[in-house]
């Protein structure tokens, strides 16, 4: 018999984070989140984004067993400037049994009905800036901080309870030796004496944080046309400061000024955590800190997380500007390879930015989508 409890105390919160932890226990590609990482984002007196999004975490149990988990979600900011109808799903990890998944989906459905919405969505988390999506194909590549890993048999279970596709998602990767210079230095000078725009690189993490807000502002403005965006809010903006920056490395920042010292356009690239939150184990004391930082100052993988660009300059190879720093970077700390966060399979924006590196999609992940039934 499968019973489902919510999650509704502190301990049953750290049990539903930890679940996968035992799920995925001595998984080579699977990459733990930090407990404590996890913890704040579900907790709705420090993550802001609980002002206008709503959540409910459930676990289910078998034989006293935890089993499988799910969080039930609506983002007020969609459904009512948006107008889409929706209730999501996200944080969904279960065993290899259809009936456990169908139970928790349930309170999804329940959450959905009462409040009149039309479909269910998921796998997706509150906003743009988390986790997206069910793996469809990557299963034997490594797993990164900012994307979900699962077995298989996760999109067997949707699909076999009458979902289908709405959107699909590739990740990129491809060897920093096929960036060749000739590609944007010639393009970087013509475009910033065209345009009079200039480079800004940092070196010290304190000499960003000015800038912060206004590279979020221009997050929103550049996504802002896309059917699946939802704008950061001003709070969200310092939520994801202070979650996302010890985890930059400032010489990694790159951003584009135009004459009047304005933003114009920017980009966030990572290291590749992966390996060192599998060593961390979830915790950062006594030992996960120090990987972390090993990683952060030795990793010669990175990973492209975000990038901006004002719509008034999308089509006038600001990028060649962002791609010139970063190679300059890259070649001086003996990067190796590169990897790109997921994007819409239909971003033909993205993809034509990438294309002359040669990349290869290596991992594929869509969400699910069902009609509500009353």
């Amino acid at each position: 018999m499968i019973t489902i409890v919510e999650a509704n105390t502190k301990k049953l919160l750290t049990d539903f984070v930890k679940f996968p932890f035992e799920l995925y226990k001595n998984h080579p590609y699977w990459v733990p989140p930090l407990i404590s990482d996890e913890l704040q984002t579900f907790d709705k007196t420090k993550n802001p984004v609980f002002e206008s999004a709503e959540a409910y975490f459930y676990l289910a149990y078998s034989d006293n067993k935890i089993v499988g988990r799910i969080a039930a979600i609506i983002n007020w900011n969609e459904v009512k400037d948006q107008q889409k109808m929706k209730v999501r799903f996200g944080w969904w990890d279960v065993i290899d049994d259809i009936e456990v998944t169908k139970a928790l989906l349930e309170k999804v459905y329940e959450l959905g009905r009462k409040n009149n919405l039309e479909h269910v969505e998921g796998p997706m988390g509150f906003s743009n800036l988390d986790k997206v999506g069910v793996m469809t194909a990557g299963f034997d590549e490594i797993g990164s901080m900012m994307s979900w890993y699962n077995y298989p048999y996760y999109a067997t279970h949707l699909e076999k309870l009458g979902y289908v596709k709405e959107k699909e998602f590739h990740e990129n990767k491809f060897p920093f030796s096929n960036v060749k210079p000739t590609l944007f230095e010639k393009a970087n000078e013509l475009i910033k004496k065209r345009y009079e725009l200039k480079e800004l690189n940092f070196t010290n993490t304190n000499d960003i944080m000015p800038y912060v807000d206004k590279m979020f502002d221009l997050f929103n403005a550049s996504y802002a046309n896309l059917s699946s965006f939802v704008a950061i809010t001003d709070a969200q903006k310092d939520f994801f400061k202070k979650k996302y920056i010890s985890f930059i490395n400032p010489e990694y920042v790159k951003f584009v000024l135009d004459k009047n010292n304005t933003l114009v356009a920017f980009s966030i690239v990572m290291p590749n955590f992966s390996q060192a939150l599998q060593k961390a184990k979830g915790k950062l004391f006594p030992f996960g800190f120090y990987h972390l930082l090993k990683a952060k100052k030795e990793s010669k993988d990175v990973l492209f997380y975000l990038i901006g660009i004002d719509p008034d300059y999308q089509s006038r190879g600001v990028t060649a500007i962002i791609f010139n720093e970063y190679y300059n970077t890259f070649k001086e700390r003996g990067i190796l390879n590169c990897t790109n966060t997921p994007f819409l399979e239909d971003n033909y924006a993205m993809i034509n930015l990438w294309k002359h590196f040669e990349p290869v999609v290596f991992r594929k992940r869509r969400t699910y989508i069902k009609k509500l039934h009353y």
